[in-house]
């Protein structure tokens, strides 16, 4: 799920028009990218997915046209563009401008902690926290004196709740080396790229897809630790998504009136799914005062990242008991 993005809605899709280009004055990978952030501005885009500014997303869709992973970007910046390479460049800058899907539809991709996932319009842009938080929270590498987890390998069941394209339950696949892994979405079509997903990374043996409503699928099983990112856009920040949030599923971002009436059902239903141990951990986006005027005795523990503060909780089985 994405934060929900209070700015007013663009301009409707094709009513932005790209200004001319001649022949040979555009030449490098960074001429290209300060073009495509001077387009992207005029146009008023919105950027909350995956990339949060022009300059980054016009890298990246100047990256994904040439080929090139991120991390590539730098080392190719001074490099010149042949003319056909140069045509795909503009064409998905202008198609970034008028249609105003995002720039991770254009391409079908997108990246989380530096892996690259397959995405297209039957799920949401994966732009989630959590990611972040196995990796400073939960025994890895990053985590010295933050673990909620000490030893990752002894994580021997994970559940990922509205898994959308499979992402976290990908990455979680890769931070709990010894979990088993079950996926569960309300949307068939989400499934089917989380199976995308999910084949590329070859791990059809370590996660299971299970299509259904929250815990339905899954019955009475019971895990080390549960992850989930909900929609949980309220009623106001659902009429105020920009035109952008508007190519995405709509059912990814709904949280009902005010934003927490599935987050409410997975509190009410995670103790009877998760070890003595086990935990829960869940994205809310800006819907912390909401969370704790409903649940003012309720011990979350909340949990900060590089770009967010407060939008993700932590709460163990004993304290949801």
């Amino acid at each position: 799920m994405a934060k929900s993005v209070k700015t007013p809605p663009s301009p409707k899709a094709g009513t932005a028009r790209l200004p001319n280009v001649g022949a040979g004055e555009l030449q490098t990978l960074l001429d290209y990218v300060r073009y495509a952030v001077s387009c992207f501005q005029a146009a008023e885009l919105v950027f909350a997915h995956g990339t949060i500014d022009p300059v980054a997303e016009a890298a990246f869709l100047v990256g994904e046209a040439l080929h090139l992973r991120p991390e590539q970007f730098e080392s190719f910046a001074p490099a010149r563009v042949t003319a056909a390479e140069g045509k795909t460049i503009l064409d998905l800058i202008e198609a970034r401008v008028t249609t105003r899907k995002p720039a991770a539809y254009l391409v079908n991709k997108i990246y989380m902690r530096g892996l690259p996932f397959y995405v297209d319009e039957r799920v949401i842009v994966p732009r989630s926290f959590i990611g972040e938080l196995l990796a400073s929270h939960f025994g890895g590498s990053e985590s010295e004196g933050t673990s909620l987890i000490d030893d990752p390998f002894a994580v021997e069941n994970v559940l990922d709740l509205c898994t959308g394209s499979g992402c976290l339950a990908i990455l979680a696949s890769r931070h709990f080396p010894d979990a088993a892994i079950d996926a569960v979405d309300i949307s068939k079509d989400a499934l089917g790229v989380a199976a995308r997903n999910v084949a590329d990374y070859d791990l059809a043996d370590r996660i299971s897809l299970h299509h259904g409503d929250l815990f339905a699928p899954i019955k009475g099983r019971r895990y080390d630790l549960i992850i989930s990112n909900p929609p949980y856009v309220d009623a106001e920040g659902m009429a105020a998504l920009p035109a952008e949030c508007h190519a995405e599923p709509k059912l990814a971002f709904d949280g009902g009136a005010d934003g927490i009436d599935i987050i409410r059902r997975i509190l009410a239903q995670a103790r009877s799914h998760l070890t003595a141990e086990g935990g829960l951990l869940c994205e809310v986006g800006r819907d912390r005062p909401q969370i704790e005027a409903a649940y003012p005795d309720l011990p979350l523990l909340w949990l900060d990242t590089e770009d967010s503060e407060g939008e993700v909780f932590w709460i163990t089985a004993a304290d949801l008991a």
